[in-house]
């Protein structure tokens, strides 16, 4: 179960808290750099071996995160570019709260524990990697478990509990597994589309019969010929709607 299943009796709270800062005109990108500058200071902890701190500072960062999102639906102007800065900056404060451990572990010479970190740090990032790509070729890849929200709740647990290597053990492994796991739902989505197109090709119907061909008229242009560029734009300009749409959707 995700955590924002969980939340999901919590989230009228943060729609009232983001109608709040709707109001006073607070934008939705200056939660996201918030966020993101928790994680930075988290990072610069968790390489002190200030683990506690760290966890403490990284609360308030995941709470603008979760009021990101409904806060930018309200303000549709920054909805688009507003995503595509969070999904940048969230890579980035992942990275800086790996980091911090990695300076924290050779400093103290634990090669295992910075080991088990690297795999963390890739598995974080390949989780959002594989669901962006999977999403350019099929229309959703939101399978597994291990996305952003539950590996920052762990990280907070563990750092506040004192327990960072056990969460670290956890997030080596789970979020690869999620990441194999979209692999295997992106390989069957684009195989049974194929095959399923290839079913339809051979459904076809072939009686050696040809298609008609329109004749060529003596004209320099007919009214088919000038509605064909502007039906193309509108086409090309709804793909374009549609695929912001999904890009501005996507919560990894």
């Amino acid at each position: 179960m995700r955590i924002e299943t969980l939340g999901r009796p919590f989230r009228w709270l943060l729609d009232r808290a983001a109608a709040i800062l709707d109001k006073a005109r607070v934008p939705a990108n200056l939660l996201t750099l918030t966020g993101f500058a928790c994680c930075l200071i988290a990072g610069i902890f968790f390489g002190t071996g200030r683990f506690t701190m760290a966890g403490l500072v990284m609360i308030p960062g995941a709470f603008c995160d979760l009021l990101a999102r409904p806060l930018a639906h309200r303000q549709p102007r920054t909805d688009f570019f507003g995503s595509f800065l969070k999904s940048v900056l969230h890579r980035y404060a992942d990275l800086a709260i790996f980091l911090g451990l990695l300076v924290y572990y050779a400093t103290v010479n634990r090669f295992l524990y910075a080991l088990v970190t690297g795999f963390a740090m890739a598995g974080a990032v390949m989780v959002s990697y594989s669901q962006a790509r999977a999403e350019s070729l099929i229309e959703r890849c939101r399978v597994g478990f291990w996305e952003r929200p539950e590996r920052l709740g762990l990280m907070i647990l563990g750092a506040i509990v004192n327990r960072v290597p056990i969460a670290l053990f956890i997030l080596a492994i789970g979020p690869n597994v999620t990441v194999i796991h979209r692999i295997w739902h992106t390989w069957n989505q684009t195989e049974g589309q194929r095959r399923a197109g290839g079913q339809e090709l051979a459904d076809e119907p072939t009686h050696g019969v040809s298609q008609p061909q329109q004749t060529a008229l003596p004209f320099a242009s007919s009214p088919l010929e000038s509605h064909a560029e502007p039906h193309g734009e509108s086409h090309a300009d709804n793909r374009l709607r549609d695929l912001l749409s999904r890009a501005a959707k996507r919560g990894a």
